[in-house]
């Protein structure tokens, strides 16, 4: 070996030992100067700690107690009390239509009629035997008195007046066809024929209703059926013209006799007086049944709940700080959740933010309710 390659071997020997020496001493220095540059300065550096301590605005409610109540809310609509379309029993043609459009009718008033001469003409025909066929049976039961005729005689004529005025009756009724009269008070809606036409069993002339009362149809759920019986009151809301809601009341009269296989909900109708008449059938309604209500309840807003570890938190507001405080719920409703334990009344319960707080923050109130 050449004494230049071997000086060269003896050279890079050493460079590795110095380097083993002195790099754990560079690495402590460098890593010393790095965390001073990372320090916050004094006066206005490092701002991420000092925004830690600036205190949040939040909103707030001061608890009181009040009646909760829980809702079941369901969708229903109106419909008449009774409704039919109304047509003839027999066929012909129309002579006489005795209604207006859209007006009340009393039950029983005439509101068509159909050509009946033919069995006006029929009827005064049997009519004028009567006199004959009376006559007969009393004349037979005087001879039979006499013993002038025999009884079966005399049961004959009385058969043949029996008859006669069956058959009258039977003329009678079909006449009582041809006229078209209102089953019930209601009112009549438009009509779809005219004078003239010909008509049958199966043509509708008119449509009638029933509205005072108005039936509310609606379903609930399965799981709420034992809420709902004969008789339970019952609020719906409803759009009035001018665009408002306004919320009526009415009592619930029947309850369908079971769950609906397709839709596992059970059918519910109520009554609604509706003496005025200013609801028709047909509307969309919102329909709300209390199924209990707690008077002097403690109820917090359900957003200030935390759901954490199995637990419920909230944060009362304590001198500009926020301190978190275990509940225990009970009844929950759309917006409020009962609080049966951990809060008093008057306590400040803050709800919005939660999500950012954490025991003894600075907070300051934007809004208290």
């Amino acid at each position: 070996m050449s004494k230049q390659v071997k000086w060269g071997l003896i050279g890079v020997i050493l460079l590795v030992i110095v380097g083993i020496i002195v790099y754990p001493s560079l690495k402590r220095k460098f890593s010393s100067d790095s965390s001073t540059q990372q320090m916050p300065l004094p006066g206005g550096g490092g701002g991420a700690p000092q925004l830690r301590n600036l205190p949040i605005t939040i909103n707030a409610v001061v608890l009181k107690k009040q009646n909760l109540t829980d809702k079941t809310v369901s969708t229903g609509t109106t419909i008449p009390d009774e409704e039919v379309d109304l047509s003839f029993e027999s066929s012909g043609k129309i002579v006489e239509i005795s209604f207006t459009e859209g007006t009340h009718v009393k039950k029983g008033d005439l509101l068509a009629k159909i050509n009946d001469k033919p069995l006006q003409a029929e009827l005064k025909k049997l009519e004028a035997q009567v006199p004959l066929a009376k006559d007969r049976v009393y004349r037979q039961g005087t001879l039979l008195q006499k013993d002038a005729v025999s009884q079966e005689a005399y049961e004959q004529v009385t058969t043949e007046y029996d008859k006669l005025m069956a058959d009258i009756e039977l003329v009678k009724s079909h006449i009582a066809q041809t006229e078209l009269r209102a089953p019930f008070d209601g009112i009549i809606g438009l009509r779809q024929v005219s004078e003239g036409a010909y008509v049958t069993q199966t043509t509708i002339v008119a449509n009638l209703t029933r509205i005072s009362p108005l039936k509310i149809e609606f379903s609930i759920n399965e799981r709420f059926a034992s809420d709902v019986t004969k008789g339970t009151n019952i609020a719906f809301v409803m759009e009035t013209p001018d665009g408002l809601s306004h919320e009526y009341t009415a009592k619930v009269y029947a309850v369908e006799s079971k769950v609906s296989l397709d839709t596992r909900a059970l059918k519910v109708r109520a009554l609604f007086p509706n003496l005025d008449e200013s609801i028709v059938p047909g509307r969309y309604l919102s329909v709300e049944i209390k199924r209990r209500e707690i008077k002097d309840a403690l109820a917090v807003p359900s957003e200030s709940i935390i759901p954490e570890m199995g637990k419920n938190i909230v944060y009362l507001y304590k001198n500009g700080e926020a301190h978190p405080v275990e509940i225990v719920t009970g009844l929950r409703t759309e917006s409020h959740v009962q609080a049966l334990e951990g809060l008093n009344a008057g306590d400040t319960v803050i709800t919005t933010g939660t999500m950012q707080l954490r025991m003894g923050m600075k907070v300051i109130i934007d809004q208290i309710n």
